[in-house]
């Protein structure tokens, strides 16, 4: 049976925390909302 012992890179801290991850995400988004959408073929 695998150790279940938290590893060193879980406890390692990210670049960014989500928080900041959602924001720039939030403001790429509001940014690219006056292009219009690529248009794509749903599969049926």
């Amino acid at each position: 049976m695998s150790d279940k012992s938290p590893r060193q890179g879980m406890s390692k801290k990210s670049g960014k925390s989500i928080k900041q991850k959602r924001a720039d995400k939030h403001a790429k988004a509001a940014g690219e909302s006056d292009k219009p959408a690529p248009i794509v073929p749903k599969k049926r």
